[in-house]
Parts: C-alpha cells; sequence; structure tokens
C-alpha cells in the first residue's frame, strides 16, 4: 500500500498529538500511527505540566518569569542542558496551556506541590489520560488521520533528507508513505531492558521498575539513529523512590502514603543513608535510593506512635494531587494485617528493633544504634548526622515496630534523539536531518544527570506538549505551510 501525505507523527502521546494539531491547524496533511490499540500511553497518567508566565498564573498572582525558570533549569542541570532548547521550551509554556484550554483540556489549579518552590505546576481536569482524550479529539477534527495498531518500523531517508516511512497494518500489510516531515514521539525505551543496563546501569525489575510504561523498547529513537541522527540524553530516568510493590498494593495505598513521609529510611545494613526530608523532591529520593542497585530495595521504618500521629494529623508528604497534606492513611491497620496473612515479604512488624531486625534480615545492634541515635536527635531537636528539618524529626517509642521496603521506580526514560531548540534532529556534526522531528522521551537535551523538578514542577509532560508545538511550528516552516 503506497500513501503520500505532508506529515507523518510516530506516537500518539501528548507530544505527537501535539505536534500533529499544530500541524495541522497550519493546513498541513498529517498521519498518527500509534503502535497499540489505545492512544496516549505514558500520557495517560500525569497530573499536571510545568508552565510559566501562564494566564492561570496571572490571575493567581504568581510572578515566577520565564527568565528565572530558565537559569533555575540550567543551573540544576550544571549547565549540562541545551540552553536555548531549555530556553524554547520555557517560553512556549505560558501559552501552550491557554493552547490547551482551546483544545478542549481543563485546568483545575495552578500551584505546587513541594515546600518553598515556584508555583509552575498546572493540574489538569481527569489527569493525562482526558488531556490525550481532548488532543485526539481536536486532532480528528482538524483531519488528522490517526491510526492505532500500527507501529512504524522505519523511517525513510533518501540523500540529505526525509522522505517518509515504513508502517505495518494490523493485518500484516506493509504501509510504504511518502511524507516531507517526520516526528518522532514514540515515548522513549523505558522496557527496553538492554538499554536500560547499557545507558543507566540498572537491571530492569530487579532493581528498577517502570510504572505507566508499556512496550516502550525505543523504536523511534533507533530508527532515528539508523537514519543518522545522533544520541544524547541516553540514561537518564525520571526516578522515585516508592512502596511497598506488588499484587495488592495499588499505587498511592494506606502504607505507602506512610513510607513516603520524611520518617526513619535505612538502607538494607539498618543504617541512614540519607536527609528524609529529601522526600518532597522525587528526583532527590530515586537517586538516593538508587545508590542501592546492589540490594534493589531500602526501608522505611516507623512505629505506632507515629503510625498514630498520621492517622490523627494526616500526612505531610502530597502523593498525588488526590492525597494533599493532612489525608490520613486510613485502612493502614487492614492492609498490613491482609498483607501480612498473605505471607508478604514487602511489610514487617515486630515487638522490638531487635526482632524487626531479624525479620528484615540485618544485624540487630547496627539498627538498635541506628534508632538510638535518631531517637536522640529527636529528643534535642537537631539531626547531627543529616541536619534534617528538626519539624519532620519523630521519634520511634513502639510498642510495634514497622519496615516496609521501598523501591527505586521510574516514571519514563528523558532522552535518546539530539534535537535543537526548533525540535529538528541532528546528526553527530549537529547538522540538521531536513524534515526529521522529535519531542517527549525520545529527545535529549533538556536534562543534565536528572529530571529537573524542584524548580520547575511537570516538566517531562509539560516538555512532551511543547517540544510536539514547537516541532510542529517548524514543520510548517519546512514544508512552507
Amino acid at each position: 500500500m503506497n500513501i503520500e501525505t505532508d506529515v507523518v507523527v510516530i506516537g500518539s502521546g501528548v507530544s505527537g498529538l501535539a505536534a500533529a494539531i499544530t500541524a495541522a491547524e497550519g493546513g498541513a496533511r498529517v498521519i498518527v500511527f500509534e503502535k497499540q490499540r489505545s492512544l496516549g500511553g505514558t500520557s495517560n497518567f500525569f497530573d499536571g505540566i510545568f508552565a510559566v508566565e501562564s494566564e492561570m498564573q496571572r490571575q493567581r498572582f504568581i510572578d515566577y518569569s520565564r527568565d528565572e525558570a530558565f537559569k533555575n533549569i540550567m543551573e540544576y542541570s550544571h549547565w549540562r542542558a541545551n540552553a536555548r532548547l531549555v530556553r524554547a521550551f520555557v517560553n512556549e509554556s505560558g501559552e501552550t496551556v491557554t493552547w490547551l484550554q482551546k483544545q478542549g483540556v481543563e485546568f483545575i489549579h495552578a500551584g505546587i506541590n513541594i515546600p518553598h518552590a515556584p508555583q509552575t505546576y498546572h493540574v489538569v481536569k481527569g489527569t493525562g489520560e482526558a488531556v490525550v482524550k481532548a488532543l485526539a479529539t481536536s486532532a480528528k477534527e482538524k483531519g488528522v488521520d490517526i491510526r492505532p495498531a500500527t507501529p512504524v518500523k522505519k523511517i525513510l531517508r533518501e540523500g540529505d533528507r526525509i522522505t517518509g516511512v515504513v508502517a505495518e497494518a494490523e493485518n500484516g500489510e506493509e504501509i510504504q508513505l511518502k511524507a516531507r516531515a517526520v516526528m518522532v514521539a514514540s515515548g522513549g525505551y523505558a522496557n527496553n531492558k538492554e538499554w536500560i543496563k547499557k545507558y543507566a546501569g540498572f537491571d530492569l525489575d530487579v532493581n528498577v521498575f517502570p510504572v505507566g510504561n508499556v512496550d516502550k523498547m525505543g523504536d523511534g529513537i533507533r530508527m532515528a539513529w539508523e537514519v543518522g541522527a545522533a544520541e544524547e540524553g541516553m540514561g537518564v530516568l525520571e526516578l522515585l523512590r516508592i512502596g511497598p510493590a506488588g499484587p495488592g498494593f495499588e499505587i498511592k495505598n494506606p502504607v505507602e502514603k506512610v513510607v513516603v513521609q520524611p520518617i526513619l529510611w535505612v538502607n538494607r545494613h539498618g543504617e541512614r543513608f540519607c536527609d528524609e526530608g529529601i522526600a518532597f523532591y522525587d528526583t532527590s529520593t530515586g537517586n538516593a535510593n538508587a545508590r542501592y542497585k546492589e540490594d534493589g530495595y531500602t526501608f522505611s521504618i516507623f512505629d505506632d506512635s507515629i503510625k498514630q500521629r498520621l492517622l490523627e494529623r494526616g500526612i505531610d508528604r502530597y502523593v498525588g494531587w488526590d492525597n494533599l497534606p493532612g489525608t490520613r492513611p486510613v485502612g493502614i491497620d487492614n492492609m498490613i494485617n491482609d498483607a501480612l496473612g498473605k505471607g508478604t515479604t514487602e511489610i514487617f512488624v515486630a515487638d522490638s528493633v531487635e526482632e524487626l531486625a531479624g525479620k528484615i534480615e540485618t544485624d540487630p545492634a547496627v539498627l538498635r544504634a541506628t534508632v538510638d541515635e535518631y531517637n536522640s536527635f529527636c529528643e534535642k531537636g537537631h539531626d547531627d548526622l543529616f541536619a534534617k528539618d528538626p519539624k519532620y524529626l519523630w521519634p520511634l517509642k513502639g510498642p510495634k515496630y514497622y519496615a516496609v521496603k521501598t523501591r527505586t521506580v521510574f516514571l519514563g526514560t528523558m532522552g535518546g534523539i539530539k534535537i535543537n531548540h526548533r525540535a529538528e534532529v541532528v546528526d553527530k556534526k549537529d547538522e540538521v536531518i531536513p524534515g526529521l522531528y522529535a519531542g517527549g522521551f525520545d529527545a535529549g537535551g533538556v536534562y543534565g544527570d536528572s529530571y529537573s523538578i524542584k524548580d520547575s514542577s511537570g516538566m517531562s509532560a509539560g516538555f512532551a506538549i511543547n517540544s510536539g508545538r514547537i516541532a510542529g511550528k517548524n514543520i510548517l516552516k519546512f514544508i512552507g505551510k
């Protein structure tokens, strides 16, 4: 089957859909190919997006500027990020909120879920799934041809420019498609065990676990490399620390609400390894936990007094926007007892610190010393070891003690294809490959070695949408629309 169009988009997440709509708004003929039967991929799961100088912020007297955001993002990456790409993304972000509203996306809040941080997070109504639905509806209304269950197998290049793609229809038929521009937005490589090991140094599903990712094998990245794209950002993961894991422990369960709080955290040897006040910063928790790759987990330790405190006054750290500070972990005792009855290896309960140490297979003397030292810090109101904020120094007094395994997980991979500030793909000499664009989790350049969160919450979803819009605008210029 031979088809001809102006633009091919690989992937139906928010990056691909934003590019498709933008190109279609300018009069281009656009086809979106999606490998899965359903649309959106990982985009279905985010709660909000980053933006600065949006109309929503202006109405709420939030005066965090594009200049401030740009400088903070660059400093966070120690200037390893592509400054012109970061600037282009930041500059576009405020207008993108208005553009999304015009596409039918509803926002419910502009704020932040991190203490003392800029209010960059624009919370959507209905999570990312609603955004995907709104964008897909808008795209179809503008004439975009969206084809699920139709993976692209190859990007075609003749001479110095991109000429189309080869895709595979659901019935196995090969589709040869001529196009003047191709946008790669396939969502990264979160499920590719070989690449995660090679580039990030983790063993997938052993010491790092993907959340909300299905069949993300890096297809778009690989195909772009095959036609000459340079590599950038491989090995950077959007890490965080959560627990417990496995069947029966849905995300944001009562036990997880407790273990992500800034309580006592220890490694397998029963020793503290960080200031637990980093609980509010997902990237920091993920990075700290990721130091224990050989073990694959650490522990959150608490007791009846801490459990009761949280049941009475609620949590301090957000667990998503539906669990604000003050939310009580109702049902925690039932979940713990049910899990223990089923023989869980995620949760441990004991009548003493020494008994707890035996259950988590660590030296009782070491864990006892850790708890005693920690309690002494709580008593005098100063953490001599890691300088934890005194308001989170809660002593462990019993009578029962709890340990819960916490693991390093990630929400996506953060690079692969090198692009410039116009979302144009470049080769190893930094020369543009005419007609090839990339964005979202497939594109590198906006991060250093870690996901930027403290001053730019919502950045991964925000960059996905904004890079799609930037690509769409420049595709229109390239094809003369």
